[in-house]
């Protein structure tokens, strides 16, 4: 809700203006959170001296195999937070040092009066998330991720964060990364704060997340466009059917003889999702189908001895098949060696969604598939990652 050295010679040839943000990864998901969570992402830290043209570089650390978090600094001299990488929010904010709660005070907080950059706005903000809800009011200043610096740019600082959700975490904020349209009170995103500045070569930003429990790396963000050597083969491309989330058209969901999402269905990409979620009937036959085991509402576990023999699960995107494998859409308990049952990464969500049964595609699947987010040709491109 951190650094490595890699020697990327083929990116430095090909990976014009980007800015990189490594990514670590902490813990396991079964001992720090529940499947009904919905656990965030990103910790960022730029690790490239001189970052291949007109890209930004960021790492990004991964927090029980569940949040993806990483650093941006705010303020003039600056000011350190460890923050979600969000695609399914647009909006940013971190704890206010007017904050005396325990999810604040339990996490970096910003002083606005240390800041020769900061800009009174001042308006009230109140922000609900699947798994918590927070309040406060609007400010501006300075926000630098790793050596790419955004100026004027309005967020929140949090007042209030009641419940555990925010106290547990890892990260102090969350940094939205989705359309200006969902964006509360209408404030203008980040990213899109770097399109207009032109900070970028290319209105493109793309998510490399490392799956493997036992790496020390969570994966890495890049603004600016993309990294081949995170990937294989080509981008299979959607474009985005609502320019709100990052949502797109997914035409079903296949395991083996049983077929969901039948006559197609909206799927939201979601990096601040942790598991993969649909709907609660629709779940409940993929679940059956796998042969897992429901243990609480919403939370269900395999065998760790049969993931090799769980069934493949598809998702059709455009007129390509993504596989998931069952050690790949499983979450294993790397803390404690002697627990022999694993998650299975699919969660009942109902969601209202106009358009038709929506789906989320949150980090289980990025794992697997490396992601683009393309604003300058709204659409979203994966391939199969390394």
């Amino acid at each position: 809700m951190q650094t490595r050295v890699y020697v990327l010679l083929l990116c430095a040839m090909l990976c014009s203006g980007l800015e990189r943000i490594q990514l670590w990864k902490t813990g396991s998901f079964q001992r720090h959170t529940n499947a009904t969570s919905n656990a965030v992402s990103n910790d960022i830290v730029l690790t490239d001296p001189e970052p291949p043209n007109g890209t930004t570089p960021e790492s990004l650390k991964n927090f029980m195999d569940v949040q993806y978090y990483g650093v941006v600094s705010l303020g003039t001299p600056p000011q350190s937070f460890n923050v979600i990488f969000d695609t399914g929010s647009s909006n940013l904010w971190v704890p206010s040092v007017k904050c005396e709660g325990a999810a604040c005070v339990n996490h970096q907080r910003y002083n606005h009066s240390r800041s020769l950059t900061y800009q009174t706005d001042g308006r009230p903000l109140k922000i609900t998330y699947g798994s918590g809800s927070l309040s406060g009011f609007l400010s501006q200043d300075v926000i630098t991720i790793g050596s790419m610096v955004i100026k004027n740019q309005t967020f929140g600082e949090a007042t209030n964060e009641p419940g555990s959700a925010f106290a547990t975490g890892k990260f102090d904020g969350i940094l939205g990364l989705a359309y200006p349209q969902i964006a509360v009170d209408h404030i203008r995103p980040v990213f899109d704060m770097i399109m207009d500045q032109k900070l970028v070569d290319k209105n493109v930003f793309s998510f490399y997340l490392d799956r493997d429990p036992s790496a020390n790396k969570g994966g890495e963000l890049l603004l600016g466009g993309s990294d081949p050597a995170y990937y294989t083969g080509n981008f299979t491309y959607i474009p985005v059917s609502f320019q709100g989330y990052w949502q797109l058209n997914m035409d079903g969901v296949h395991v083996g003889d049983l077929k969901l999402c039948a006559g197609g269905c909206q799927v939201i990409v979601d990096t601040g999702t942790s598991l993969i979620t649909g709907p609660s009937e629709e779940i409940a036959k993929l679940q059956a189908a796998v042969g897992s085991q429901q243990i609480n509402p919403g939370q269900y576990l395999v065998d760790c001895g049969k993931l090799d023999s769980l069934p493949v699960v598809s998702f059709r995107l455009g007129d390509k098949l993504f596989n998931l494998t069952g050690q790949q859409y499983t979450v294993k308990e790397q803390a404690n060696p002697t627990i022999q049952v694993c998650l299975v990464g699919f969660m009942p969500m109902d969601i209202p969604n106009p358009r038709g049964p929506l789906w989320i595609l949150g980090d289980v699947f990025i794992g697997q598939y490396y992601t683009e987010f393309d604003r300058g040709n709204n659409r979203v491109g994966f391939a199969r990652a390394k």
